[in-house]
């Protein structure tokens, strides 16, 4: 497919910006100034100052000389890169690659995205057009090739050049056009060499000894002969559908279509990729500029549209469509291969479908949140609080065993809580110990059982851990750490409860 690129320029991007945040600057002449060398010099204005022969580089003082009345604003460098970086996030609606083109532009990488609209000319229409209720005095332009998309935008209002026809389309325009230094295009000037149509034909060699590399490597940019790739404000998202509305959308019905629609799209591409989605978001753009986002998550990969569909439906009444929605995307964030044999869930798991029961657990978290499931898997660490992880994925199978020749509490404490005891003998489970404030006598004891760290570790003392039972017939896992002295240098911890 023929790549297609649009370039837009702001002419007036800083002022129009100030004129959106006050209306009634749009009636008078005014420009943005910053200090230079003492001096302060304009580095924007708007279009009825320009109108007066106000324009940028100008000192202030010379532009009230010629508008007395002229309104000047303190300017900010940073406001160009922030302006274009959000405008570049809002072009996401007509294309996910958008790259910020300083210090008053944007490039578009519009391949396959066109069509949507009908054609190149009502696309390029719609985005002018939008830009212009925005406020925003703009050009732009479609081409094959990046520089000469720039070059049309700026020295010939707008159009749209069919492709292959770059040589055409560059022949009349001066040599700034080609994104040349300042320096390089007065020196073409100088020699008469005033269009590129002038130097085109030149022989390469003599134009490289006397202009230089870059005006040879802009030109093969602009003819499509070199190719320039463009920095995209937003990372690429691999796995995107994106379904823009001729209408915007305001019902849950019309959002629950698009859903649809985008859904079997993308689980018709993974199906035939082998590859199943764990995470995918569906993100709603409205036509007030704000973005309507809900998640979902999986615990094993899925390309089973139902499934997934019912996942989001749960959170379909939180997408609050406002004006109405203009553009639909689903991303699938996390991609996992689509196992070939389906397997059981965890060995004791005979009779279980692993699908059906994986698909009910996705269905709970939509309900009652992803951090309320869990499933851990052993880890191989002594440390009872260290031997277990979250597994990546519902039927991840363990790497090592659990330990159940030992009791083991059905509640571990994440962290070993002191407690103060009384009465402690050597080498024995005290008689009794406070914890949170109550004081449990101990009646029945088993241990103790020493655990010790990994060798290559040794952070700590060994642990004697002791299973006891309360007078109310309550179970606790306390440990020693270390061993016992009459200087009393050890300390008692409360790791867990036993049911």
């Amino acid at each position: 497919m023929q790549r297609r690129f649009v370039s837009i320029w702001f002419r007036n991007l800083k002022t129009d910006w100030f004129i959106r945040r006050q209306t009634l600057l749009a009636h008078i002449p005014f420009v943005l100034a910053s200090p230079d060398y003492g001096r302060m010099i304009v580095s924007a204005a708007n279009r009825l100052a320009e109108k007066e022969g106000v324009f940028t580089g100008m000192a202030v003082a010379d532009a009230r000389a010629i508008i007395p009345s002229l309104e000047v604003l303190d300017d900010n460098p940073e406001y160009a890169g922030r302006l274009l970086h959000n405008l570049a996030k809002w072009f996401i609606r007509y294309t996910p690659a958008v790259s910020i083109d300083l210090p008053d532009g944007l490039i578009l990488d519009i391949t396959g995205c066109a069509h949507l609209w009908g054609s190149e000319k009502q696309y390029l229409t719609d985005i002018i057009k939008r830009l212009q209720t925005f406020g925003y005095n703009v050009q732009a332009a479609i081409a094959d090739t990046v520089g000469t998309a720039w070059a049309i935008a700026h020295f010939k209002n707008s159009g749209i050049i069919e492709t292959g026809k770059q040589m055409e389309a560059l022949q009349l325009l001066p040599a700034a056009a080609l994104r040349i230094e300042m320096e390089t295009a007065e020196r073409l000037e100088k020699l008469g060499l005033r269009q590129i149509s002038d130097f085109i034909t030149i022989a390469r060699p003599a134009l490289r000894r006397r202009f230089g590399m870059q005006l040879l490597h802009r030109l093969d940019q602009a003819l499509g002969n070199e190719e320039e790739w463009i920095t995209t404000v937003l990372p690429m998202e691999p796995y995107q559908e994106r379904l823009p509305c001729l209408e915007p959308i305001v019902t849950a019905t019309g959002i629950e279509i698009a859903l649809q629609k985008l859904l079997d799209a993308l689980c018709e591409r993974l199906q035939k990729e082998g590859k199943g989605l764990r995470a995918a978001s569906f993100k709603g753009y409205r036509i007030d500029g704000k973005t309507v986002q809900i998640d979902i998550g999986t615990n094993r990969p899925s390309c089973n549209t139902k499934h997934l569909f019912k996942l989001f439906e749960i959170k379909i009444d939180s997408i609050e469509p406002a004006l109405g929605i203009e553009l639909f995307t689903l991303d699938a964030g996390k991609i996992e291969t689509l196992p070939a044999v389906q397997e059981k869930i965890w060995d004791n798991a005979d009779g279980l479908d692993a699908i059906n029961l994986s698909e009910l657990l996705d269905r709970i978290e939509g309900k009652v949140g992803a951090n309320h499931i869990r499933r851990f898997v052993p880890d191989e660490h002594y440390w009872p609080e260290h031997s277990y992880k979250p597994a990546a994925y519902i039927n991840e199978k363990p790497q090592t065993a659990w330990r159940v020749d030992r009791p083991r509490p059905v509640h571990l404490l994440l962290k070993p809580q002191p407690v103060d005891v009384t009465a402690p003998i050597p080498d024995y489970p005290p008689m009794m110990f406070r914890y949170k404030g109550k004081m449990h006598k101990i009646v029945k004891a088993d241990g103790p059982e020493r655990i010790e760290q990994e060798w290559w570790l040794q952070q700590g003392q060994h642990r004697d851990y002791y299973t006891v039972e309360d007078e109310e017939g309550k179970r606790y896992w306390l440990f020693r750490s270390g061993h016992y002295d009459t200087a009393k240098s050890y300390q008692w911890f409360i790791h867990g409860f036993f049911a």
